[in-house]
């Protein structure tokens, strides 16, 4: 990771904290959008996605940043692999919200920070302390606690955590800035999405136009909601370290646990409640930890 000052370090910090929040609430926003299709709600992502960060380009004029990162074959390899996870990420978040699926969304975004610092540790040889080990393992015996209480392994939670972290880890490695690459990302997804929403169109069977003036508002915005807190996060992701990152994490799943609970009223047993308290007592010992280290290192930064 290259060396950054203080202040791009704050600014990356809230601009992933952004996102975090911003995804967090994301479920109000699928669920408005219940009568569609997954699949379509995902191309209107993509292509709205791609129109909203092409204004923002144009008036940014970052056009010929965009152009210069298009020259390095190993950038463009990695950003068709990173479209691909995110691509993927985004058709099953959508479809587990709208099937009453929104808790084990919660629980796969818990997860993720677990998938995000073993990345670091594998490829950044980022070192854990012995508080942060205890953290990961009361966190996977919240896991393996919903592994054994359900007797099958929580698919959705898994997939979306794996794939989250692994895009993550793509876009860190990749030498591109984050409002560039998400446009390279989504010109990626957007003929395939493209003809499909063509497809629907010429049978008749598209949403857009045809339901009501607010499913229209709402697709179309699809791709501001889908792509603001996905810059902020990539802003982020180059700016912070990756077990940073894991702290963060935990934002989003826990207003979507908040959401699943108390809003949509999504079964929550004593099974769950294990799980997630003990996932909760694995996030209060790092974050204590963290903030003890930080606090640490501001003493050692004032006494010199």
């Amino acid at each position: 990771m290259p060396n950054l000052d203080s202040k791009q370090r704050t600014y990356g910090f809230f601009a992933a904290l952004t996102a975090f929040l911003m995804w967090g609430l994301l479920p109000i926003y699928w669920k408005s959008l219940i009568v569609v299709n997954p699949f379509e709600i995902l191309c209107h992502r993509i292509i709205w996605s791609l129109v909203f960060i092409a204004i923002i380009l144009t008036i940014l004029k970052g056009w010929k940043e965009t152009f210069a990162s298009m020259r390095s074959p190993r950038d463009i390899g990695i950003l068709i692999l990173s479209s691909l996870m995110i691509g993927g990420n985004w058709l099953l978040y959508i479809w587990a919200v709208n099937t009453n699926h929104v808790l084990e969304t919660s629980l796969g975004y818990y997860i993720n920070p677990l998938v995000t610092m073993l990345l670091g540790f594998i490829f950044y040889r980022e070192r854990m302390k012995p508080l942060q080990i205890v953290a990961i393992g009361l966190a996977t015996l919240g896991v393996i606690n919903s592994i054994f209480s359900y007797g099958e392994l929580p698919w959705i939670s898994l997939t979306l955590a794996i794939s989250f972290a692994f895009y993550g880890l793509l876009r860190k490695v990749a030498s591109v800035e984050s409002l560039p690459g998400l446009f390279l990302e989504t010109m990626v997804l957007a003929p395939l999405a493209l003809g499909y929403l063509v497809k629907l169109q010429l049978n008749g069977t598209s949403a857009l136009f045809t339901v009501s003036p607010t499913i229209d508002l709402l697709l179309i915005g699809a791709g501001a909601a889908t792509a603001t807190p996905l810059i902020g996060f990539a802003f982020g992701a180059r700016r912070l370290r990756l077990s940073t990152l894991g702290i963060l994490q935990y934002v989003a799943p826990s207003i979507a646990f908040l959401l699943g609970v108390f809003v949509y009223k999504e079964p929550f047993t004593a099974s769950h409640l294990v799980t997630f308290a003990l996932i909760w007592s694995g996030l209060a010992v790092y974050t204590g930890e963290s903030i003890w280290t930080l606090r640490q290192h501001r003493r050692q930064t004032r006494k010199q």
